[in-house]
């Protein structure tokens, strides 16, 4: 249970980081949508090991997609789609010891208990930041359905390790996130968060950050009041990405110093179109999209992997113990999560508007 999202366009997740692969099933795409092999690999590149320099960890994975199933003659079929790239660069030989004494900061001791120690515990398994591979892979397809629709999904890397980037337009967004490796809209930012990575991977550490989400044109009144909100759905969707551990909208936490004169979002008429003149709503009321850019940030925790002694305990002779990292990891996990980001922003977005009759079931 648990690996499975969404209502309509619904996407099944599958694979651990050591398996043999890792997939996804995607049931509920209209079928007659144009797809090919590389209309998905474009974005699985960007997420791809090795995507984020410095930062990334050195497992080669090709990471290059196989439709299985779904698509025929260049065209979705309406059947469930099943995608899928293999593990071809897993090295599992550091992973013995921490089946008796668990990551701190990993998953590995929940899910002992959950499991009773069946699980898969090599690279983190089923908890694995490989998994997200598969969010990517999905995200492709509903981004193809998104265009046809008019909405657009961008992400960027807004803070590194404390460093935070200056506020940049749309058009900087769309120029520069591709043109460095930390997918960072300020240039100048992006040379300064190189540094902090590079000194934190000196000092055997990682470091954390936040990524911005906008998605734009994104018609009012997709969503569902009080237990299917966007906010809700797409949170949930975001926290599936293993390092995410906070997320806001619009102003998000900012609100609770505003007066309400300052954070209501005053309406007028622009080109005959109903707008606000500010967006701290993030483009949601209710639950309910009001037409204005959808805005999410998450907080991404830094990478738990790290090569400095740190205190566990063996959970088989219940006792104290110091553990040192070994293994293949990302000093900063946060560019290569911006793209993870942008697909779980298109899956739901992509289930809402299927949901609100927006997508045809075939398309021609």
């Amino acid at each position: 249970m648990g690996n499975s999202l969404g209502k309509l366009f619904t996407i099944t997740s599958f694979g651990e980081s050591h398996g043999r692969c890792v997939g996804v099933i995607i049931d509920g795409c209209p079928a007659g949508l144009p797809i090919t092999e590389a209309d998905i690999q474009k974005e699985l590149d960007r997420r791809r090991p090795g995507a984020g320099g410095i930062a990334s960890t050195t497992r080669a994975e090709e990471d290059k997609v196989e439709i299985m199933a779904g698509v025929f003659n260049g065209h979705t079929t309406g059947a469930p789609i099943c995608l899928l790239v293999w593990n071809r660069d897993a090295d599992s030989s550091q992973y013995d010891r921490i089946k008796a004494t668990p990551r701190p900061g990993h998953a590995d001791y929940t899910a002992f208990i959950k499991y009773g120690g069946f699980n898969d515990y090599r690279g983190g398994g089923r908890f694995s930041g490989r998994t997200t591979a598969t969010f990517v892979m999905a995200g492709a397809i509903a981004r193809k359905l998104l265009d046809l629709i008019g909405i657009e999904i961008l992400a960027h890397t807004i803070e590194i390790g404390g460093l935070k980037a200056a506020a940049k337009g749309l058009d900087e967004i769309r120029q520069n996130v591709d043109r460095n490796l930390l997918k960072c809209a300020d240039l100048e930012a992006a040379v300064g968060m190189t540094w902090l990575i590079e000194k934190a991977r000196e000092e055997s550490d990682s470091l954390g950050g936040a990524i911005e989400a906008i998605a734009l044109n994104v018609p009012a009144g997709l969503g569902e009041p009080v237990f299917d909100t966007i906010e809700g759905d797409l949170s949930k969707a975001l926290f599936a990405i293993p390092a995410v551990k906070g997320v806001e909208f619009g102003a998000g936490f900012s609100v609770t110093e505003k007066k309400g004169s300052q954070n209501n979002d005053a309406l007028a008429i622009k080109d005959g179109v109903i707008v606000t003149t500010t967006n701290n709503a993030g483009g949601i009321l209710g639950g309910i999209s009001n037409g204005m850019p959808v805005v999410v940030r998450v907080a991404v925790k830094p990478t738990p992997s790290i090569a400095k002694r740190q205190e566990t305990v063996n959970i088989e002779r219940m006792q104290a113990e110091n553990l040192e990292v070994k293994g293949r990891h990302d000093a900063c996990i946060v560019p290569r999560a911006v793209p993870v980001v942008e697909a779980m922003m298109a899956i739901t977005l992509c289930d809402f508007a299927m949901r609100a009759g927006r997508l045809p079931e075939v398309i021609k």
